[in-house]
Order: structure tokens, then sequence, then C-alpha cells
């Protein structure tokens, strides 16, 4: 197919504060009409085998594989490799094993006031993408990730940082070329070739996230992700 809309960022319940089946990202998905996702657990990759066998029933959709690692200094999107990189280690680190890996990594949210890496690292971090749109962030922090994507001429990508049924989608990654597989899908990333679309978050949904959030790291008995 050319090109073609994919949610880059998703959380399965192989990630402490999701409730999502891999099921349940196949059905969401598949009704807002993309032709794949990657799966972008935190520090995990448990959920890979499971989400390959689930997707058999949708042929033509592909499965990114990738992780979300914590960093110190923020959190990291990588795909294309099947070991999660040690987590809570420094960025520049933990950039070092992704290139032995051979994955392509790209910042999650750096304008995020929890998790993200913020300005500094966002300009100078040797990334090859920048999360441009996230579903849980405000119109603020997703156009300065814009910016910065333009500026440095890094991939711009789009995901929904999905943890819930309804939220796949939101944001998602438009790919400009010809997908055939998760390779090309690759391919596509180190050049560039890419833009992030979706709809920001707004006041009640930020609210309503992180009441939720508060509740869910009390459960977990304050630990983080």
């Amino acid at each position: 197919m050319q090109g073609g809309r994919f949610d880059l960022h998703v959380h399965t319940r192989a990630s402490k504060d999701s409730s999502l089946s891999v099921e349940d990202v196949l059905r969401d998905a598949l009704v807002q009409g993309l032709q794949g996702v990657a799966i972008t657990d935190h520090n995990s990759v448990a959920a890979l085998p499971s989400a390959r066998k689930a997707f058999e029933s949708a042929p033509g959709f592909l499965l990114l594989p990738g992780v979300e690692v914590s960093t110190r200094e923020g959190h990291l999107l990588v795909y294309g490799i099947e070991k999660a990189p040690a987590a809570h280690r420094p960025l520049a680190e933990t950039l070092d094993e992704v290139a032995r890996l051979g994955g392509v990594p790209v910042l999650a949210h750096p304008y995020r006031w929890a998790h993200g890496v913020g300005k500094e690292l966002a300009r100078t971090s040797r990334v090859l993408g920048i999360e441009t749109m996230n579903g849980r962030n405000s119109e603020v922090p997703n156009a300065k990730a814009g910016v910065v994507a333009a500026s440095r001429q890094v991939a711009a990508t789009g995901g929904s940082d999905a943890h819930e049924r309804g939220s796949i989608g939101r944001c998602f990654t438009r790919f400009s070329g010809e997908v055939r597989n998760a390779e090309d899908l690759l391919e596509l990333l180190r050049h560039g070739h890419t833009q992030g679309e979706g709809r920001s978050q707004g006041l009640e949904g930020r609210v309503r996230i992180s009441l939720k959030n508060a509740g869910k790291r009390l459960l977990r008995g304050l630990s983080r992700v």
C-alpha cells in the first residue's frame, strides 16, 4: 500500500498503567481505519508474541514492534527491536544501546511536564524522530515538539498514547511512501518520511487522565513507569 495511517504509541496490559488487551487494540484500530499500530509498552516487549498471534486475524494490518523506555531524563520510544533496553539509565547511554540493537529512537512527548526530556535534549539528543502529536498532550507541548522536529529535519510522529478503550487513533503517523511490512515503516522513519497528525487533548480530557493516573499510581504503590 501507499503510505497509510499508523498509531505509533499504544500500551497494552504489559504496561502497569494500561487496561488494553491486544484484542482491544486490534478491534479499536480497525474501527478507526488504521493500517497498523506500534505496541510500545513501558520497558517491556512481553505483549509482542500475543499481538502477532491476534493480528493474524486481520491480514494486511501491520504490527510495528516497539517499546517506551524510561530513561533518567524522560521517555524514549524505540521501534524495530525485540528486546527492551534497561530502564532508568541516562538517555545517552540508552541511545547507545538502541544503536547497537538497530532500533529507531524517537523522543516521546518531549515537552510533557512529566516524563518528557525537555527543551535542551529535544534539540540536541541523537534521535531519528520526535513525537509531535501525542493524544494525551495539550496543543502547546505538541506544537513545541513540532517546531523542533521541523528545525532538526527528523521524523515527526504521532501516537495516541492509548491506555484504555476509545483512545486508539486519536493521534497517528502518516507515512509517505510504499509500505509493505514493518521494515518499510522503519526505513521511512529513518529518512523522515512521516507526519504526525490527529487531535490534541483538551482541558477536560487532561483532568480526567490526571485523576486516573493518580489512582493507578496509588494502586501501584507510587512506583514509577
